[in-house]
This record gives structure tokens, C-alpha cells and sequence, in this order.
């Protein structure tokens, strides 16, 4: 591939700077000692065993893929299931198998790129995973309608792929989970992170999320990695369902709450515990700190007290 970079021209300019000097990002004439004359022109400040040690751990680190390699595959992924998405437009049927068979390439670049990189098992696996591709596209598009359906402001579909943080965040968890379950915790913790980074939302892509979940507006949603989410559930921004203890010990024990199906979670709701079980149909509420289970059809809230006094004066007093 080509890429070609664009630059803006100048009109007018005061004074006058070399071309190499304008790539460098230097100005000579201002500050001429900040010009390397060479890449080794700079004084080694470090001690050479502080250097040397650095070095050694460069040497020893374990092999792993880059997080940048892995996203870019996730996003030409995402684009590929979803031509909303995409920033690729076809010639023809023939390029667009092209490009799926280079998605195929480019997971396996990645797979070998692992410590235990086998490559047998992985040349297995990279078709396995693209041949589940369209269920878990079929299970996106439920999570689509959802967002679409719980959303009063979402316009079309189209809308909610292209722009709604939930469903990058919900695209990036199939998929992990897919290669989690597959014993690739961190290419899939990798995919799971980017999608935290770019929206705000954290789903531990060990967790097991039903059919049709819909996430609105997202920001500051937590979901652990032993939670159990239920079809048809909702969540808003700032939800934990996290953990009530994160000792180490616990790592391998159910950690997170089960969420059965058609829950509402409002805002700033925390759900914590492994043995925290919401029944199904039931509506938990704005900023609820809930660690004991309900049971379905339940109403959870904080009920709020306003208090307003009147002083001397006449005046409120809040």
C-alpha cells in the first residue's frame, strides 16, 4: 500500500527556512544547536550499565503483537461485517474477496507473532474464526436493533453504526470473546482495551453477554470478566458490575453479579459481587450501590429527600 501525504502551502512567510530544515520541524536560524548533525550526535547522558540493562530487557521481553497491528485488524474487521463502518469502497466482488482473504493474513500475522505461536494450530484456527464471522455479525445486528429500538434520539440503524460508542464497544467484545474463548486472552484484552480507550466503556471480554444488549451513551460503564448479562438488557452510562473483593486469590472464583434478561440499569448504578443475582424484568435506578441479589420484577431505587426551610428572612435554605 501507498500512502501519500498532503501539505498545505504556504503563501506568505517572513523568513525564510530550508526545505530540510522545514521537515525537521527546526528552525537553523532560531535555534541552530537543536539541528543533529547526525543520529549519534547526541551525548550518551545514560551510564552504559543503566543502557545495557535496558537492552537486556528488550532482548528477553516476551514476543507479542502489537496493541496498534491489533486494532487496525479490528477496525478493517468491523468494516468488513459492516460497510457503515468501513472506509474501504470496492471495484468489485473480486477485490472484496481479496480483501477477506487478507483479513485471514493479517490474523495469522498476528498469531505467529505470540510466544506460543504454533503454526499449525494457528493456521486452523485464522479459518475457523473467519468462518464464524457471520454469526457473529448476526448477533451485532441484534445488539444494533436494540440501540436503535432504546434510543429515542437514534435516527437509523446506519446512525448507530457509524457513530454510537456502544456498539464499537459491544463489536469489539464479540469479537474478543470469540478469541478468548479460543485461549487468546491477550490479542482479545488487546481489542477489548483500544475499544475502552477510544469510548469509555470497559468490557472484560472473559464476561458472557446475551442477545440483543443495549448500551446508551456508555461513558463509565464497567462490566468485570465473570459477569453474566441476560438478553434483552439495558445499561446506561456509568454502570459498574463489578467485583466486592479484588483479591488475588479470588482471581480464578466468580467475581461479578448475573443480570438476567430485560434488566434496566440506570445510571451510575453500582452491582457488585459474584453472588449478586438481578431477577429478570426488574429496573434498577440512578446511582443504586445494590450487593445483595432481587428478585424479577423488582424496583431498586434510592428515594430522595428535599428538604427546603425557610429562614428569618423569608428566604429558602437548601
Amino acid at each position: 500500500s501507498k500512502v501519500v501525504f498532503h501539505c498545505a502551502k504556504i503563501s506568505s512567510c517572513s523568513l525564510s527556512v530550508p526545505k530540510s530544515d522545514r521537515l525537521l520541524g527546526v528552525r537553523k536560524d532560531v535555534h541552530p544547536e537543536l539541528k543533529p548533525e547526525s543520529t549519534t550526535s547526541y551525548p550518551n547522558v545514560m551510564k552504559r550499565e543503566n543502557l545495557t540493562e535496558l537492552y537486556n530487557e528488550h532482548k528477553k521481553a516476551e514476543l507479542c503483537p502489537s496493541p496498534i497491528l491489533v486494532a487496525d485488524f479490528f477496525n478493517n474487521l468491523l468494516g468488513f461485517l459492516f460497510p457503515e463502518f468501513s472506509t474501504h469502497r470496492f471495484d468489485g466482488f473480486d477485490e472484496f474477496e481479496s480483501f477477506y482473504g487478507k483479513l485471514g493474513d493479517d490474523l495469522f500475522d498476528i498469531l505467529s507473532k505470540r510466544m506460543d505461536h504454533d503454526p499449525r494450530r494457528d493456521r486452523v484456527f485464522a479459518p475457523e474464526f473467519l468462518e464464524n464471522l457471520p454469526s457473529i455479525k448476526k448477533e451485532l445486528r441484534l445488539d444494533v436493533e436494540a440501540m436503535y429500538r432504546g434510543d429515542p434520539a437514534a435516527r437509523s440503524l446506519v446512525e448507530v453504526v457509524r457513530a454510537y460508542p456502544g456498539f464499537y464497544a459491544i463489536a469489539s467484545y464479540r469479537i474478543a470473546h470469540f478469541l478468548h474463548e479460543n485461549n487468546l486472552g491477550l490479542i482479545a484484552r488487546m481489542i477489548t482495551e483500544n475499544a475502552h480507550s477510544r469510548t469509555g466503556i470497559d468490557i472484560h471480554p472473559g464476561a458472557r453477554i446475551g442477545r440483543s444488549f443495549c448500551i446508551d451513551h456508555g461513558t463509565g460503564i464497567v462490566i468485570g470478566e465473570t459477569t453474566e448479562i441476560g438478553n434483552h438488557v439495558k445499561v446506561y452510562q456509568g454502570v459498574t458490575l463489578g467485583a466486592l473483593s479484588v483479591k488475588k486469590e479470588d482471581a480464578a472464583k466468580k467475581r461479578h453479579p448475573t443480570i438476567r434478561d430485560h434488566v434496566v440499569i440506570y445510571a451510575g448504578a453500582s452491582i457488585l459481587g459474584g453472588e449478586t443475582v438481578v431477577g429478570h424484568h426488574s429496573i434498577v435506578g440512578g446511582n443504586v450501590w445494590l450487593t445483595q441479589s432481587v428478585p424479577p420484577y423488582s424496583k431498586v431505587y434510592y428515594k430522595a429527600e428535599f428538604i427546603n426551610e425557610i429562614d428569618g428572612k423569608g428566604k429558602s435554605v437548601y
